[in-house]
Parts: structure tokens; sequence; C-alpha cells
């Protein structure tokens, strides 16, 4: 009885706290000049974006204990079935002159009466969406029917693989006419398709970041729900000891499928997220290097915790798109503490590509000192009641 208590005091925080996030968005949007933070709002909406395509891999690694990396390739099959169904009938000529059209004659938001009107722009984004994580959790449940029986380094080289076959077939020209080869897809409705606008055109309500953090949201609690449900203790039995697991009933092939599929069908929607927020769909965007960024953040945010991995995706698009942004660019000193220089001094080793290895160097010192990443497998609830029981220890000791 009082564990069921304590759940529900920490559902109903976890709830408060997303709603003053959603609400601390929407003020800072339209508080803060947009052109002077762009790259704020840039590491917000990607950082949200990160956040739940690491909660899925999160999913599938941490929680189920399958080790794979065929985000990237889920992600792309998301974002280009977003980008197909969205994009407007009078747009698709242009977006599509190299093939002469679209081979897709339809428009989701067209259909609900436009991407102009509030209602087929949320009812057209909101499907396309769901439409692009059931694409990849699709193609997720049949390659699973023969990769699911390898483990361990054999599962990771295998979807590897798959995402790296997906990419350079959606650049097939043969499919120009539906994925337009190895060109970029645009013209569909992005995050600031949701601003909105008055009758001259100007911008009165901005709400881009706050459509990225409330799909985001919406998705992570849901994969929450998930988690602490009989399936997900089911998935947590299968990473401890899939032999223990099998003994107590658990069919381990359907649930390892199941785990599989739910973890790509919201890396699809991460998918679609990520060409709203870059503004096109290239499957050259979604490389290797993508799958093992969301790694790096599941590794560095705790293996087996929902809440590090989106503090370190915030983190780290933080650190390697804004904070260390200035190792990048040379530069050079013409005074130092007010004194000023006979001659102008050139910072040594500030140029192109510094901000990575200082970047490297940063990661490795994180992993060094936190070998379960920042979190381990705790939330931010079990910290925070552990922090609330130690105290009323303390207070108890000095009474």
């Amino acid at each position: 009885m009082i564990s069921e208590k304590k759940s529900k005091r920490g559902v109903f925080l976890a709830l408060v706290c997303v709603c003053v996030l959603l609400a601390l968005t929407i003020v800072l949007e339209n508080t803060l000049d947009p052109i002077k933070n762009t790259i704020l709002f840039t590491v917000l909406k990607k950082g949200a974006v990160y956040a739940l395509v690491a909660c899925s891999m999160n999913l599938l690694n941490g929680f189920t204990g399958l080790f794979s990396l065929g985000q990237a390739g889920f992600m792309l099959l998301g974002a280009y079935t977003y980008a197909i169904l969205t994009i407007p009938v009078d747009q698709k000529a242009a977006v599509y002159y190299l093939f002469g059209g679209s081979a897709v004659g339809f428009s989701l938001p067209d259909l609900f009466g436009g991407a102009d009107s509030p209602v087929g722009l949320i009812l057209g984004v909101v499907l396309a969406l769901i439409l692009g994580g059931v694409v990849a959790a699709g193609v997720a449940w049949l390659i699973g029917l023969p990769v699911l029986r390898l483990k361990s380094d054999y599962l990771a080289i295998a979807t590897l693989g798959f995402a790296e076959i997906i990419r350079a077939v959606f650049q097939w020209e043969k499919l120009g006419p539906v994925t337009n080869g190895a060109n970029a897809l645009k013209n569909f409705p992005t995050f600031t398709s949701f601003n909105v606008k008055d009758a001259s055109g100007a911008v009165v309500l901005r709400l881009s970041t706050f459509v990225a953090f409330l799909i985001a949201a919406i998705c992570i609690a849901v994969i929450l729900l998930l988690i602490n449900s009989s399936y997900g203790r089911a998935f947590k039995a299968i990473r401890e000891d899939e032999v223990a697991a099998e003994a107590m009933g658990i069919n381990l092939a359907k649930h390892k499928r199941l785990s599989f599929c739910i973890s790509s069908f919201f890396a699809g929607v991460g998918g679609g997220m990520f060409a709203m927020f870059a503004n096109q769909a290239q499957a050259k965007t979604f490389t290797t290097a993508m799958t093992y960024e969301i790694l790096l953040i599941v590794v560095i945010g705790g293996i087996g915790s929902i809440s590090g991995s989106c503090i370190a995706s915030f983190l780290y698009v933080a650190a390697s798109e804004w904070w260390l942004r200035f190792l990048d660019s040379e530069t050079q000193l013409t005074s130092i503490f007010g004194f000023q220089l006979a001659k102008p001094f050139k910072v040594p080793l500030l140029r192109n590509g510094f901000r990575m290895v200082v970047f490297s160097i940063i990661i490795m010192i994180v992993v060094l000192f936190f070998r379960r990443g920042l979190m381990g497998d705790k939330e931010l609830p079990d910290l925070l009641r552990k922090r609330r029981t130690a105290k009323k220890k303390g207070g108890g000791d000095r009474g």
C-alpha cells in the first residue's frame, strides 16, 4: 500500500515537472530574441529529438540487453516516410523535378484541409509521424526474424549492416520518384510551421520548441509506462538471465521481437522529428556516426536509465553544438588582462576540428570517473527519494 502511494506520488511529480518544462519552453521562446538566441533553440529542439531516440535505444540495449546499432537506419525510414507523406501536392513537382514528379500523389495535411489550417497541420503531421514509426517497426519485424537469433557483437554487426543497406537503397536512382534519389526532400511541415501567425504573416506566438518537447515527452512517457509494465519486467528478466527468464515462462523470441519493434517504432518517430528539425530529409545524413552519437548518449547517461538518456542528450548536444564551438575558429589576442600586446598573439591549436578532440577527451574523462554513466540505472525520482530518506535519517540521528 505504501509503495503504491509512493509510485502514484512519483508519477504525479513527474507529470507536474513535465508540464512546468513545457510551459517554460513557451515562455522562453516568446520572451528571448529568436535571432540572437538561435543556437539555444537549436540545441533544445535537437536535444529533444536525440532524447527520444536515445530512450528508444536504451529500451533495447539497456532494458532488454540486445546490442543493436541500427538506430540510424530506423530513423531514416521514419524521416523519409514523414517527408514523403507531408510534402504538399503543389510542391511535389518542385521537389521531384529531376524525376518528373512524385509517385505519391497525395499529402496527409492536404487530406485534412491543408498545412495552412491548424487541423490539417496537426492531424497530418501526427499521422505521418505515427506512420513513420509503423514503417520502421514493420521493417524491424522483418529483419528481426533472422537477426534476433544472433547475440552480442554479431547482432550489433548485423543491425549496423542493415542501416548501411537501407541508406544505400534509399539513394537508388530507380526509387527516385518516391525517395528523390540522393537528393534531399524538402518543403514539408517543420517545427516552425506550428508558430501562430496573424493575417499579415507576422509571428504572434512561437511554438516550434514547445512542439518538439511535447512530442518527445509523450513518446518518452509511453516508453516509461512500458518499462514499468509486465512487458518491461519481462525485458529486464531477459537482460539479466535468458535461461532463467525462459524457465519462468517468458517467450524469449516473442519478447525480443517486441522490444526490437517498439524501439524501432520510436526511432522512426524520432527520425520524422529530425527531418522536421533539419528542414529536410536526406539519406546521407543518417550515417553510422549518428548511431554512435546516440549510443554514446546512452552510455554517458547510464544504460538502463531513461532520465540519464534525457539529461545526457541535452548535455551532449549543447557541448558539441554550442559550448565548444569557439575551439573550431582561429583566435588572435591583441590584449591580455587589459595589457596591449605589441603583436597579435595567435592562440595555438584552435582550428577547425579541434572541438571534437577536446570533446573526445571530456567524454573519456566522464566514462573513466562515471563508469555506469551519470545516472547508472537509477531515475530522478529514485535519487530524490534517496536524498529525502538520507535527510530524515540525519535528522533522526541528531535528535
